[in-house]
């Protein structure tokens, strides 16, 4: 990741960032679970968080392999240590999970309404925005996710919207992670982002750090939940 940014950064004036993320996962039973997610990220400079998610939602489990969900979240934008742009978001989404050996694949398709305000300029204004993502786990030293358990994973996600450019960013993620017991997870890993904008197009590097907790009511742990860069 250090080789691969430094590179980046040698041939233009792109740079590593960073992207932090703690969520909360409480599952109430086998159907239903609630979500939190805080989030914080350093676009222009590596120290200086200018980016902030809050967001959560509730999910049921059709089975095993099929969660609808439902979701809203504020976002927050600084530039030059002032606040520059406030959105709320709310989604539905869709994630169909299957396995192929011990590789866990899941297909998320989600659909967002954004709503902005540009408090500098007192503008509000208001799109949609339509993702889906392919992500891949594979537990390292044992059969399936549990505790005392390495593994590694990665996405791609891609973003399409109705204004121009229709394709609007791809985003991908590579990282290893651990499974410390039956609540609680990290994720260590790298993620690149190409944004497309009718200005022109750019790269961004993340070094990202994730912190997950599981609360089972009925302490089933059937499955363990491995939130990633969102």
């Amino acid at each position: 990741m250090l080789a691969i940014s430094s590179f980046a950064y040698s041939q233009t004036d792109e740079h590593l960032s960073s992207f932090n993320m703690v969520s909360f996962t409480y599952k109430h039973d086998k159907k239903w679970m609630a979500y939190l997610e805080l989030q914080s990220r350093s676009i222009e400079e590596f120290s200086k968080p200018d980016y902030y998610e809050v967001k959560g939602g509730i999910g049921y489990n059709i089975d095993k392999n099929n969660q609808p969900f439902i979701g809203i979240g504020r976002y927050g934008t600084y530039r030059d240590s002032k606040f520059y742009q406030e959105e709320l978001r709310v989604w539905l989404q869709y994630i169909y999970s299957q396995k192929l050996g011990k590789i866990k694949i899941d297909h998320r398709a989600r659909a967002e309404k954004r709503f902005f305000y540009f408090p500098q300029k007192d503008i509000a204004d208001n799109t949609s925005r339509f993702r889906y993502r392919l992500a891949l786990t594979l537990p390292i030293n044992k059969e399936k996710v549990e505790p005392n358990t390495f593994f590694v994973n990665a996405f791609d996600e891609i973003f399409v919207g109705p204004n121009a450019p229709t394709f609007k960013r791809n985003r991908f993620f590579s990282g290893i992670g651990y499974q410390f017991n039956d609540y609680v997870n990290t994720n260590l890993g790298y993620v690149w982002q190409r944004e497309f904008t009718a200005s022109g197009n750019r790269n961004l590097h993340f070094l990202y750090v994730g912190l997950n907790f599981t609360f089972d009511r009925l302490k089933y742990f059937e499955t363990h939940h491995i939130p990633i860069a969102d």
